[in-house]
């Protein structure tokens, strides 16, 4: 028996797929333009707001990367974890506005026991009772 003959046909079709499969995506990626050069078409204001946010929305992002990983260390579903985690932050919220609350309020009493009752060195130093001067 001799030798088969190559399927040049078949082939083809794998050169064409080939072509498409690899030059498909790599032509999008040409034809796509860069983060740079879709701002350099905002206008001046939209161009200095979008530097500016820039960080933060990369802390941001970073933050709920690590978020994401530390949730993905518990063997429950995802979407329990987070709401765990929200109600953990809701109570420790709460807890310190009351705190803040019982702040504020001790400082409102000491400022009314300070107004009563003057310190030493607040109190007028007259050598007698009718006095103006102080003298």
């Amino acid at each position: 028996m001799g030798k088969k003959p190559t399927n040049w046909r078949l082939w083809g079709k794998v050169a064409v797929v080939a072509i498409v499969a690899v030059g498909g995506p790599a032509f999008t990626a040409w034809l796509s333009p860069s983060e740079e050069e879709i701002r350099a078409k905002y206008n001046p204001d939209l161009r200095r707001r979008s530097i500016e946010g820039k960080a933060q929305r990369e802390q941001e992002f970073d933050e709920f990367v690590t978020r994401l990983k530390e949730y993905s260390k518990s063997d429950k579903p995802i979407w329990i974890v987070v709401k765990e985690e929200e109600e953990r932050m809701k109570k420790k919220a709460i807890a310190d506005a009351k705190t803040r609350e019982r702040e504020a309020e001790a400082r409102k009493a000491e400022m009314r026991r300070e107004a009563l009752h003057p310190t030493p060195a607040e109190q007028p130093k007259s050598s007698s009772w009718f006095s103006w001067g102080g003298k």
